[in-house]
């Protein structure tokens, strides 16, 4: 193939209204197995035909003839590698797991071509394995597209043998995932001009993937190693792909490393920072320094589906099995499932208090080479359907019908279920049912007895007095917090007297906050996203089972290890603080649960210089709470006056989530606001879309206390008394809260906390930068 001109290879960067970030994609998925294990032709030219009968749920370009990606994931064919290693001169071992081999994405340019290649040999004999040899892919790309062909990268396969100190398949496995890694880096760090051609489908002893900017049915064209009698497996994933709102790139394409997805992860900015803070805690004493070499986990400009398979590809690194791997980042809906055994629900207990869950409607084929399954989100938003056959297949697709069975040969048919896991396992030669899953991980450890042990519940601490009411100084600070007649009579009342957020107008004819001319909070600068496209919303009214608004709070602990501290944290029922609440957390000392107030104030007269120098304060007061060992850093803007002015709750506490995430602690404490200023559902919906935990809104709670003293709260039977409107108050925030939550097509509160689920309206680049990472700002405006 000729040589090409350098061309995008992956998404532009961002620019006017798109954002490489909101890669996402809906798309068709299936995969055929063999129960037994037994590997053969035919049942890869059956995956061929399931590619192509799911072309429909593709998409193409302008040109009918460039497809948004399709693939293809099989075992390791042993057979076939053998002969066409041995006719290009390269000496593979006798036996698999002996070796393993990759798929290589490398630059159209010879010269960085070369370079690429001499750095992957390099790699491989610096992390002690054996180099073996390059073969070139046969292909034809007569049938693509001009679009794809222009962004057309050279594919090789590498082959590498284990090394003399690596014991077994299972460690040349982690070899190749560290060897992988660290190309990843050296290539990203280069000033190739073609480094974004670079990029490894994979590389291993089991899996090897054949994908690319296609159509399904260009697949076997395109790729003639699919077409040789020899290529065999007992296992294969097939992918088409459709990009709702995205730029196609050869190496989105799917299936990725372990999975393949239909569907969306609505909290992956979210999910991805949460990961790469905990990077720096990571430690094992098998894997010692190899696993800095894995950093970044999740790279930047990545879609939803990989960075999930990123993630994935860690979790099962640590020892995990693939379907734990799998429960761990989508669990089941158990916090209100009053049928659910304890033991399982104490599993998922337990892992929630590891990682958060990636949440979306989603369904998702995975495998590692030896199990395939499936899984859906606890919506079931997505269709999967399979069919088991007499003799020894299960075929299982995003619809029925994918390939023809002759009905005399169907065992058993069936969907499905919402937040159930369908496993095959070619090594015990048997379907695992979503019930036996279960019950094995229940029994993995004791979990019901670790959280007894460890999981410390707000509602069984000593208890401690709330700070007095100060109604003499009331007006003054509703002043200084912004608070207005339409926030008390409008908002707050009615919910402190029904449980109820009002309603209003779907209208809005106010301006924009950048361009009132009257003073807006922080809030106002926020938009709230909300599911579109193939991305549907919940209906948390009818489908409560599957929502929860529990969270934990506090440190968390290495993922590549499971141990009772592992749950020892502060565990809330729901996350609105009455000022009893914030009193009692903030004098907890159970085991290492230790909380440190920071005072979020700031000298007024010294304007925006005393602003930033108090932001910089909090945020290293946060940090250096944390290495002291603090589990709950408060941030706390009480004490106003006319020297004192409060940083905005969200500023404050959007700049410390951040500013840990970026010094690797953000994972070891949790983060609850204790302000003034917050009082209605879009207030607090930003502060948990930007890592707080819990929220005590003490002015507004003074507030309802003030209007029930003045009998100005009634309901159909009198006066309403405080602590009725008190509870009143925090029903009406928790649902608003899970209503905007749901509009996303969100479940759980721990999997919103952090996702960031808002893009800015007037507020410029440089702000957000600092201060809200990773939120899109397309207009811009003011700064600090």
């Amino acid at each position: 193939m000729s040589h090409r001109a350098d061309h995008r290879s992956t998404p532009p960067a961002a620019q006017g209204l798109y954002d490489p970030a909101n890669e996402h994609d809906a798309c068709g998925v299936g995969f055929i197995v063999n129960i037994a294990g037994q590997t053969s032709h035919k049942l890869v030219q059956d995956a061929v035909q399931i590619l192509v009968n799911l072309q429909h749920r593709g998409a193409c370009g302008c040109e009918d003839n460039t497809g948004d990606g399709a693939g293809i994931l099989v075992q390791v064919p042993h057979k076939f590698l053998s002969k066409v290693c041995t006719a290009a001169s390269i000496r593979l071992p006798g036996a698999p797991g002996e070796y393993g081999v990759g798929m290589v994405f490398l630059p159209s340019h010879p010269d960085e071509r070369d370079f690429c290649e001499r750095q992957f040999e390099h790699i491989v004999r610096e992390e002690g394995q054996v180099f073996l040899g390059w073969r070139n892919v046969p292909r034809d790309n007569r049938p693509l597209g001009d679009t794809a062909k222009k962004v057309e990268p050279e594919i090789r396969q590498v082959f590498i043998g284990r090394g003399a100190d690596t014991p077994d398949a299972a460690a040349l496995e982690w070899k190749l995932y560290v060897i992988r890694k660290r190309m990843e880096s050296v290539i990203s760090g280069s000033d190739l001009t073609q480094k974004k051609f670079f990029y490894v489908p994979s590389l291993s002893t089991r899996t090897l993937i054949y994908k690319g900017l296609l159509l399904a049915t260009q697949i076997p064209q395109y790729y003639h190693d699919l077409a040789d009698p020899d290529f065999e497996s007992a296992i294969a994933l097939v992918h088409q792909r459709y990009s709702t709102n995205t730029f196609p790139t050869w190496d989105l394409a799917h299936p990725f490393r372990f999975i393949a997805h239909n569907g969306e992860i609505n909290t992956v900015k979210g999910n991805v920072n949460w990961m790469r803070a905990r990077q720096t805690m990571f430690r094992h004493p098998k894997f010692g320094a190899d696993i800095a070499k894995l950093f970044p986990i999740i790279p930047s400009n990545l879609s939803d589906s990989a960075c999930f398979d990123c993630a994935l590809e860690l979790l099962q690194a640590t020892g995990r099995s693939l379907p734990h791997a799998i429960r761990m980042m989508i669990p089941a809906a158990w916090d209100g499932h009053e049928s659910m055994p304890d033991d399982e629900k104490a599993f998922y207990e337990y892992h929630a208090s590891l990682m958060e869950p990636w949440d979306g409607p989603a369904s998702i084929a995975f495998t590692d080479g030896v199990m395939i399954g499936a899984v859906l989100d606890r919506n079931g938003l997505r269709p999967s359907r399979y069919t088991v056959t007499k003799d020894g297949y299960v075929v299982m697709a995003s619809e029925t019908g994918v390939l023809p069975i002759d009905p005399a040969n169907v065992l058993e048919k069936g969907r499905l279920q919402p937040g159930k896991m369908f496993l095959v396992d070619t090594a015990q030669k048997r379907i695992i049912s979503d019930d036996e899953i279960k019950a094995g991980f229940a029994k993995r450890s004791p979990y019901r007895k670790w959280l007894g042990e460890q999981q410390v519940k707000l509602e069984d601490l000593p208890r401690r007095d709330a700070a007095p009411f100060d109604f003499r100084t009331l007006l003054a600070r509703q002043q200084v917090f912004g608070y207005t007649l339409e926030d008390l009579r409008i908002i707050m009342g009615p919910m402190a007297v029904t449980g109820e957020e009002p309603i209003g107008s779907m209208g809005n004819d106010t301006p924009l906050a950048v361009l009132s001319t009257r003073p807006q909070l922080l809030y106002s600068y926020f938009k709230q996203l909300f599911a579109q496209v193939t991305n549907p919303p919940l209906d948390a009214i009818r489908e409560e089972i599957v929502t929860s608004m529990v969270t934990t709070l506090g440190a968390e602990q290495d993922l590549f290890q499971e141990t009772p501290e592992h749950c020892h944290q502060l565990r809330l029922q729901q996350p609105i603080l009455t000022n009893a609440d914030i009193e009692t957390i903030r004098h907890v000392e159970t085991g290492r649960i230790r909380a440190v107030t920071i005072s979020t104030l700031y000298e007024v007269d010294g304007g925006e210089p005393a602003l930033k120098s108090a932001l910089d304060r909090i945020r290293r007061e946060a940090h250096e709470a944390v290495l002291r060992g603090a589990a709950l850093i408060i941030l706390c803007d009480r004490g106003v006056n006319e020297k004192l002015a409060p940083i905005p709750a969200l500023l404050a506490c959007s700049g410390v989530h951040h500013h840990l995430i970026r010094e690797g602690s953000r994972t070891r404490c949790g983060l609850i606001v204790e302000s003034g200023e917050p009082r209605e559902v879009h207030h607090y919906a930003l502060l948990f879309g930007y890592g707080a935990g819990g929220v005590n809104p003490y002015l507004a709670f003074e507030t309802l206390a003030d209007q029930c003293r003045r009998a100005a709260l009634k309901n159909g039977k009198g006066p309403v008394e405080f602590k009725t409107a008190e509870k009143q108050y925090i029903k009406a925030i928790n649902k608003g809260v899970l209503k905007v939550m749901s509009k996303m097509g969100i479940s759980t509160l721990h999997s919103y906390r952090g996702a960031q689920i808002f893009e800015a309206v007037g507020l410029n680049k440089v702000f957000i930068d600092e201060y809200f990472s990773r939120t899109a700002t397309r207009i811009q405006g003011i700064g600090l």
